[in-house]
């Protein structure tokens, strides 16, 4: 298995070890991931799932994504003089977490359908005690917090608990949470529906109430996880799969299909022609996104329409050769986030990501439970008539879309990053290099990688590489008409990406991203 925190790796493996299944072993990375990297994910915040038992036709999807609660409207805001959504503070906690109830879904699916017999607490028991006892700080968290804790101090009760000395912590310290410990032993116990009734949401809902939020107790009872069925598309051999709105999979999809067409032709899996393809290829897919990707119970979305083949050959023809085509006007899809992946002893394998949104999400710890809210939320409009529109019960776009592979009806590869606009791109990295390239995962992972996008402060989408990269590429792209910009050789800016993969002769791969705390288990 691979995630990008080792101890959480670790937890897993150990599930598999003593007869777990993937969905088993995946639930304790899941929940490991939610203590020890807390900037990332939480059980305040949203994951998304691709399950399957080995066979390409009966994969399944699981959105364990919550909506907006029922008080909360674009014209509230709009009413207060703001024009979007803030990022951070009480009223930025728009949505219902749905990780923890994805995770009972799992467990649930896991008994019926694959007959699991591990126990619901002993899956949570990692987590527990690394929240209770302590664990090493991860460099990347420290980091993290150091450029962050500042600004979000001033939050309901983040400072007590992520700068509980008053300073910020240090990699290797060794750090407790006591009050998420509390809470997970409450949802070990009695189970994830503890998390959205009873005690624990009562005081959750009140510690949110008094930090300015206007989420409810009946805001989580009402929430459910839903099962969902994937999207597919033809990528080279075999076929991609992913999730379909409100996340942006349709996007990842759309960039396979549209290389599969024009963008493999160059022999040099490094080049600058590979990568402009792929931007170019992005700007469509893109495109199409922000017009068509939302909640589909708000809108009749015919998000099909954009993985038939006709209208991917239309596409294919508007890619011009070293020639950058005008940027489209693309909104700020940042996000912090962490994608896992297990494949057990029967070829059974699941693709998972978590996230809180942005870094440490709202920044708000609701009351005395230890749980960090996610503010998913701000990826709402509120523009009037926007498919995005922030509306009561909707749920926003989701930038998350874990993935998977299979050949000859056998899933055989999942796959993924963290990242906001960074994960089609760096999926379509992953995916070409380790089948039309034929890298091994590691190589596939930790090779060079470029970001086409926006971020913090800037104007217009510009393309970003990492300076592992010659000079003369740099150059080549900048000729052909792309506003091109360095970044560190294994920079954070381009994800923490991870691969899983089960041969047909039964044998395990995978890799874990250099530039992560991440780590590969294997059972």
């Amino acid at each position: 298995m691979s995630a990008p925190h080792a101890l959480a790796a670790d937890a897993g493996a150990a599930i598999l070890r003593s007869g777990g299944n993937a969905i088993e072993a995946g639930i304790a990375v899941a929940s490991t991931l939610s203590v020890v990297y807390p900037h990332m994910n939480g059980l305040g915040g949203d994951a998304f799932w691709l399950i399957s038992d080995g066979d390409a036709r009966t994969v399944r999807g699981l959105a364990a994504a919550g909506p907006a609660g029922r008080y909360y409207s674009a014209a509230l805001f709009r009413d207060r003089g703001l024009r979007e959504i803030p990022f951070r503070g009480g009223l930025s906690a728009v949505t219902v977490p749905g990780a923890v109830a994805g995770w009972g879904a799992a467990f649930g699916f896991s008994r019926d359908q694959w007959q699991g017999r591990k126990s619901w607490s002993g899956l949570l028991e990692s987590a527990y005690c690394h929240a209770a006892t302590g664990f090493p700080l991860s460099p990347n968290q420290s980091h993290t917090l150091a450029r962050f804790g500042d600004t979000l101090c001033h939050q309901p009760g983040f400072a007590a608990q992520y700068t509980p000395t008053g300073k910020h912590l240090l990699p290797g310290q060794l750090w407790t949470q006591r009050a998420l410990a509390q809470t997970l032993g409450i949802i070990a116990e009695n189970g994830a529906e503890a998390f959205y009734r009873g005690r624990l949401a009562w005081q959750m809902a009140k510690g949110l109430k008094a930090a300015g939020s206007l989420l409810t107790e009946a805001d989580l009872h009402s929430f459910r996880p839903r099962w969902v069925e994937p999207l597919r598309t033809t990528f080279g051999a075999g076929e991609a799969i992913n999730m379909p709105p409100p996340t942006q999979g349709v996007a990842s999809l759309m960039i396979l299909a549209l290389l599969h067409r024009v963008g493999l032709h160059s022999a040099d899996h490094l080049g600058a022609e590979l990568i402009h393809n792929t931007v170019e290829i992005t700007k469509l897919a893109f495109k199409y996104r922000d017009r068509l990707v939302a909640d589909p119970d708000f809108g009749d979305l015919d998000i099909a329409a954009l993985l038939t083949p006709d209208f991917l050959d239309h596409c294919a023809k508007g890619i011009q050769r070293h020639s950058a085509m005008r940027p489209p006007p693309i909104g700020l899809a940042k996000g912090d986030t962490v994608w896992f992946g297990v494949v057990d002893g029967q070829g059974r394998m699941v693709s998972v990501i978590q996230s809180l949104y942005h870094e440490f999400g709202t920044g708000v710890v609701a009351g005395n439970t230890g749980v960090l809210w996610n503010n998913r939320g701000c990826a709402f409009s509120l523009e009037p008539g926007h498919i995005n529109m922030l509306e009561p019960g909707k749920r926003p776009f989701h930038t998350l879309n874990p993935a998977l592979y299979a050949e000859e009806g056998r899933v055989q590869l999942a796959y993924g990053s963290m990242g906001g606009d960074g994960q089609p791109q760096t999926q379509a990295a992953l995916l070409m290099r380790a089948k039309h390239y034929g890298l091994s995962l590691a190589e596939s992972v930790s090779s060079p990688r470029w970001l086409y996008g926006r971020t913090w402060g800037e104007a217009s989408a510009g393309l970003r590489l990492e300076q592992r990269y010659s000079r003369t590429i740099f150059e080549d792209l900048q000729r052909w008409g792309h506003q091109v910009s360095w970044v560190p050789g294994y920079s954070d800016f381009m994800g923490h990406a991870g691969m899983v993969a089960r041969d047909p002769e039964g044998g395990f791969a995978g890799a874990a991203d250099p530039r992560s705390d991440g780590g590969v288990a294997v059972p």
